[in-house]
């Protein structure tokens, strides 16, 4: 895309240096990016925006009502909200409702955005408090990988 800046007067581009389009990354899934996600998400796949879901939706994708036993038509705000805002190359990283989820990576996939999930490694320490034990995870962002 070539945008011209009123008050700069130039033309810049949202290209990398291998001419790639820059990318936009929609984010399906209940929590924020953290700063390495973020970093591997630009590294990885040049993404240069980060789409977070409107309030309302965002509620909708972190409280998908269990008592729904098909969600055809719960799914139709999300795809609408992908469809409408993304491009062809873009990415939607997909986490929640194992079965959102999986309507959700079918219909990225139809319009040409690459659905992606996040894989941590899971790092448990143990900590000694007298006779008593506590263990403690915490999950740290590896990578990316595309469904």
């Amino acid at each position: 895309m070539i945008d011209f800046d009123l008050d700069f007067g130039y033309y810049f581009v949202n290209y990398n240096i291998k001419g790639e389009r820059m990318k936009k990354m929609f984010l399906f899934f209940s929590h924020r990016l953290t700063y390495e996600q973020e970093m591997d998400a630009r590294e990885s796949f040049f993404v240069e925006e980060f789409i977070y879901l409107p309030k309302e939706l965002q509620e909708k994708w972190s409280n998908v009502p269990p008592e729904l036993e098909d969600l055809s038509e719960y799914a139709l705000l999300f795809f609408s909200f992908l469809e409408k805002n993304a491009k062809k190359g873009d990415f939607a990283l997909i986490q929640g409702d194992f079965g959102l989820t999986y309507k959700m990576v079918n219909f990225a996939k139809s319009i040409g955005v690459i659905p992606v999930y996040a894989t941590t490694k899971r790092v448990v320490k143990e900590i000694k408090n007298g006779d008593k034990i506590i263990k403690q995870s915490q999950f740290k962002h590896i990578r990316f990988r595309k469904y």
